[in-house]
């Protein structure tokens, strides 16, 4: 069941790649780029970043590139007209009725 939900979530993940992401990371720091990989830790890597409150972290102002270790994020904000909903929908409910009928 665990292997299958990653699979189906990698897999939209990766539907995405070339798309401009937020990720919002447990440290209250939100990054915006272009995701260019996503792993199965759901790893991120995104390009051209920008922090999003550069005033409060300078620091991060000259780094263009990011590999952003999936345990560290809260959240990936997506762009809507990135996501497939009907798709989405499709898969999440074969994925559903094959756990239904293990049972």
């Amino acid at each position: 069941m665990e292997a299958t939900s990653n699979s189906l979530l990698l897999s939209f993940f990766k539907t995405l790649v070339d798309h401009h992401v937020t990720v919002e990371l447990k440290n209250d720091i939100s990054i915006r780029g272009t995701l260019k990989s996503v792993d199965q830790f759901l790893n991120i890597k995104l390009d051209d970043i920008e922090v999003m409150e550069e005033i409060k972290y300078p620091h991060l102002s000259s780094v263009k590139n990011v590999f952003i270790r999936g345990s560290v994020v809260r959240y990936v904000h997506l762009p809507a007209t990135a996501v497939d909903t009907a798709l989405l929908e499709d898969a999440t409910r074969r994925e559903a009725a094959a756990q239904a009928s293990k049972k």
